[in-house]
């Protein structure tokens, strides 16, 4: 298990490394400037879209805008939105949440061209079933230039990352939060989680992206209604603490957050790597997923549907991520004091294997043979310039109770315990719902049990819908069944237990999402001025008023070839 979670580590450090959140950064900066802030009119004219202000039951399409918006969203609000701010404020401290607004607002952006570029070269070939997404952008566009070939290689190369983040960040990730959520509270073994969210994701997608439809439009808005609703009142208790989380926030952005209770410290390097990371996973900007929800809308006007996609990171992230990130900081239970205290001062010996803490016997009957706790140390000076370190535990049942069992620590400098206790792990989803609890007991138990549970199908099913796409890409509408029944194999598999720290969880997920990224924004660059072309001519329609009936949209060659519209 260690060797896996080395190798997890050291392909995600190099996926991850600082240019490539560079890149992402620069690619929202270049469409936010070149669209002319389309954030502006993704929140001024999106919402008119999406009520149905300019639906047409006649134009290609199988969902309408809001259909298409919310099986988007199903995808991207889920748990990255209660885990996955966690695990950003857990591992980056409270400045990675100042680095997932940005991300957010020049996400804004970067979907708008992603999304409007699929919409350019959906395939139609059958309207009631539109197939869409950037391996269609890029094999068709490089058709069009006589590359047929290349095209298809490069389609094929995204549609393989999309596949691999399907299974990991869409699916296994969501699953496990659910499982250990449900087994924290409930006790109910992870794998019986695991069969029920199969079964009942199955039943979903069996009907495809029509079925996928109905059922996001109306759990969407009912979990993001639920969950902001209770996260209003946990802030109302702790309104006082508002303002003052806030400046930490922006603080803690560009100066390094200082070691206290369970938080060993954070440097501004590592909250801007874990907050662009666990936004991107989030919101999804740049990697392409959402253009495949989109690309099943029913309009004629490409850059309409990109508009509506503008959408998707100002919900996700500004709105619901910036609630998690909220509720986490003002209860204090990022940087909580010991869970459990030591009876007597625990002090480590130096053996052949490293320093070594003596098993510490546990009371109480709320343990489960496997736990992981961590105890927090003082010892010598890490590469993040802090003097605190974790020492990963293990409870054992035994015939006379629980114990745990510390693994050895690796330094010259003998650690000396830090709070004399020690802390349960709290990993994602269970972080948030213990921040729910500290203001009133029972209220995380119940609540983010039942969004975590709506937020992981949601998002299940409309990725399974993403990776269908992708095998129809790759091997056809044949392909389609076996496909689902791997995916639905894959949340069992999930919830066995092979995962079993926060770190681990972030790698996991962090290998789907950059190479997501790394196949889908070359393409965005390559092809996105036809994005703003299309874009800004349909701005410049809306401004004029030649839109809705009478005003036929432009024809689409027109807009790929870059002849002027009349």
């Amino acid at each position: 298990m260690a060797e896996f979670s080395a190798f997890l580590a050291l392909l995600n450090s190099i996926l991850w490394h600082n240019y490539v959140l560079y890149t992402l950064v620069a690619t929202g900066v270049v469409f936010t400037v070149w669209s002319g802030f389309s954030q502006y009119r993704a929140l001024t004219h999106g919402p008119a879209i999406v009520r149905g202000v300019y639906d047409n039951p006649d134009d290609p399409g199988a969902i309408n805008h809001f259909q298409a918006l919310s099986a988007a969203l199903s995808a991207t609000v889920g748990l990255g939105n209660i885990g996955g701010v966690a695990l950003a404020i857990a591992l980056g401290g409270p400045g990675a949440v100042f680095w997932m607004w940005v991300i957010g607002f020049l996400g804004m952006g970067i979907k708008l061209t992603e999304v409007t570029l699929s919409m350019l070269y959906r395939n139609t070939d059958d309207p009631d079933n539109p197939h869409g997404g950037p391996m269609w952008v890029v094999s068709k566009a490089l058709e069009r230039r006589n590359m047929k070939g290349l095209g298809r290689t490069i389609g094929v190369i995204f549609c393989v990352t999309l596949l691999v983040s399907t299974a990991t960040g869409g699916n296994m990730f969501q699953a496990w939060n659910v499982a250990e959520l449900t087994q924290e509270y409930f006790s109910v073994p992870s794998w019986m989680t695991g069969i029920v969210l199969a079964i009942v994701v199955g039943a979903v997608i069996i009907g495809g992206i029509k079925r996928i439809g109905k059922v996001a439009g109306t759990l969407v808005p009912f979990m993001v209604l639920l969950y902001l609703l209770a996260g209003t009142y946990v802030l109302a208790v702790n309104i006082s603490e508002i303002p003052a989380i806030f400046a930490l926030i922006v603080k803690s952005a560009f100066v390094p957050t200082e070691a206290a209770g369970a938080f060993i410290g954070g440097t501004a390097a590592s909250a801007f790597l874990f907050g662009l990371k666990r936004a991107a996973f989030s919101n999804e900007a740049g990697q392409g997923s959402s253009p495949i929800a989109h690309a099943a809308a029913k309009t004629d006007e490409p850059a309409r549907e990109g508009i509506v996609a503008g959408l998707e990171p100002f919900i996700d992230t500004i709105v619901v991520c910036t609630f998690t990130a909220l509720i986490i900081l003002s209860t204090g239970i990022w940087n909580r004091g010991p869970d459990v205290a030591f009876d007597h001062t625990a002090v480590a010996a130096q053996t052949d294997s490293g320093w070594q803490f003596v098993a510490t016997d546990l009371a109480g009957d709320d343990w489960r043979d496997g736990d992981k706790v961590i105890l927090v140390v003082q010892a010598h000076t890490n590469d993040d310039g802090f003097d605190r370190h974790k020492i990963e535990g293990t409870v054992h049942a035994g015939s006379t109770g629980y114990s745990v069992h510390w693994d050895a620590f690796i330094g010259l400098t003998e650690p000396v315990v830090v709070g004399n206790g020690f802390y349960r792990v709290y990993i994602g989803a269970t972080l948030t719902a213990k921040a729910f609890d500290s203001v009133t007991p029972g209220l995380g138990k119940w609540l983010v049990t039942i969004a975590a549970w709506l937020f992981a199908i949601s998002t299940m099913i409309s990725w399974s819908y993403y990776g269908e796409q992708g095998m129809v890409f790759l091997a056809g509408e044949k392909s389609v069944l076996s496909y689902k029944v791997v995916y639905c194999v894959l949340i069992i598999i999930a919830t066995l237990g092979f995962v079993k720290t926060d770190a681990d969880l972030d790698n996991i997920t962090g290998i789907g999402t950059a190479l997501m990224l790394f196949a889908n924004i070359p393409i965005c660059w390559f092809f996105g001025y036809q994005a703003m072309r299309a874009y800004k001519d349909y701005i410049a329609r809306l401004k004029s008023g030649r839109m809705g009936p009478g005003h036929p949209p432009p024809n689409l060659d027109d807009l790929l070839s870059g002849r002027d519209v009349k």
